[in-house]
């Protein structure tokens, strides 16, 4: 069975990133993909900020990664970079972490002005980790996420609509390795 893990580098669970997480989610359940939801900011934020590569927690998530066929990180994208606390942890993993793993990045950013942080800026950190598959960004500006009176999120169609195929992306590259 095909393993992922969401790395969500986002500073709350009340975000508009929330939503982004909660669809990647319900695309992994719909297509019975085993995963593991990995929030960074729940990690000790003294082993994050002191690089304690012996926390068991950090142990704990780091082999999540390792075991995860697929690996989803989620960001919000601020002063036109991801978070500070997403990249504490991508410290912590192991040099070669994401090595033979499909990397999907998904972003949520105020205005279309940040679109190429992930680019710049996250993408190369991942590189460095061993991502060499790493599948296309996808881009959501917190504008297309409405929060519901409910408590819930509703992402516009169209950023729904890239969500969706590039997550799709997943089970063709998904068969394409099996074959």
């Amino acid at each position: 069975m095909t393993k992922a893990v969401i790395i969500n580098g986002g500073n709350t669970k009340k975000s508009r990133l929330t939503a982004i997480q909660q669809k990647v989610e319900r695309f992994f359940e719909q297509e019975e993909i085993n995963f593991h939801s990995l929030y960074v900011h729940d990690l000790p934020a003294t082993d994050l900020i002191t690089a304690n590569f012996a926390s068991e927690d950090i142990q704990r998530a780091n082999q999540q990664v390792a075991e995860a066929d697929i690996v989803v990180i989620l960001t919000p994208i601020y002063k036109a970079s991801f978070t500070g606390i997403l990249k504490t942890y991508l410290d912590l993993l192991p040099q070669k972490a994401l090595e033979g793993k499909i990397v999907v990045p998904l972003a949520v950013g105020g205005s279309f002005g940040h679109l190429l942080a992930i680019e710049y800026a996250l993408k190369p950190v991942l590189s460095v980790l061993g991502a060499t598959e790493i599948l296309n960004p996808v881009y959501v500006i917190d504008q297309q996420i409405e929060r519901l009176a409910t408590g819930g999120f509703r992402i516009e169609d169209e950023a729904e609509q890239r969500l969706t195929a590039e997550l799709q992306k997943l089970l063709n590259v998904k068969v394409t390795r099996l074959v």
